[in-house]
């Protein structure tokens, strides 16, 4: 996973720990999907805004790709 996608996986994180929301599951792929998960509920539920809630997504997304096509760091 490159420098910058990492920075906002960790953005991601720093968000849902507001919600004391704290994912580590060893594989970096499900704690993405997990993230995504709970985005979603966080959305739904109104805590967070349109334009936040698809920059997290996005960020995700391409942190999934990335790994999901064995670039670096994939685990």
């Amino acid at each position: 996973m490159d420098l910058n996608t990492h920075r906002d996986v960790l953005k991601v994180r720093e968000f849902l720990k507001r919600f004391a929301i704290i994912i580590y599951t060893g594989s970096q792929i499900d704690d993405i999907v997990l993230m995504d998960l709970e985005l979603d509920d966080l959305y739904e539920d109104k805590h967070l805004d349109t334009e936040d809630y698809t920059k997290f997504k996005l960020a995700l997304r391409r942190a999934y790709t990335e790994l999901d096509q064995g670039g670096p760091g994939k685990r």
